[in-house]
């Protein structure tokens, strides 16, 4: 498999809705409840096009087969420097290392451009993988809450970690 990570480019839309409408649909990573549309996902990524809120795609022999973003972490002025990281791979690459270099990416490119400060993960707390992952590659534990989203009936914990750059 010949990967490549580059800038999110509109002609990767339907690929990288396809793999979060997935998740919503199958798995816990996102706590939405209802698949997203493609007009949503074009106002995605106008908003992963401004200032330090950015999205990768990685492809395989040049398919989108998973994502990064950088978001924005909270509206208050006060957080512009705080990012909210998220990953997702498609669920047929998955445990290949594809997570973690679209992490080691989104990173490098924070520090570079240098209007990051920190930035958070929050994981759902029975992703053990994604937990082990962020450990992994630096994060720090950043606390437990408990029971906040419901998915699939039951009541789930997030756990946020997070990278300070500077």
């Amino acid at each position: 498999m010949n990967l490549t990570i580059r800038y999110t480019q509109k002609s990767d839309l339907q690929a990288l809705l396809d793999i979060y409408n997935y998740e919503v649909i199958n798995g816990t990573a996102t706590f939405d409840l209802n698949s997203k549309s493609l007009a949503d996902w074009e106002k995605w990524f106008e908003e992963h096009s401004v200032g330090n809120h950015f999205a990768l795609t990685a492809l395989a022999d040049d398919t989108p087969i998973g994502y990064a973003t950088l978001s924005g972490y909270r509206e208050k002025e006060a957080y512009i420097q705080t990012t909210e990281l998220s990953v997702y791979v498609h669920p047929d690459y998955r445990g290949n290392g594809i997570a973690t270099k679209l992490i080691h990416e989104t990173v490098a490119i924070a520090k570079k451009r240098g209007d990051v400060h920190t930035i958070v993960s929050v994981i759902t707390g029975s992703n053990e993988a994604s937990l082990k992952m962020h450990e992994k590659l630096g994060f720090t534990y950043g606390g437990t809450l408990y029971q906040v989203g419901e998915k699939f009936g039951k009541l789930m914990d997030i756990v946020n970690y997070q990278l300070i750059l500077k």
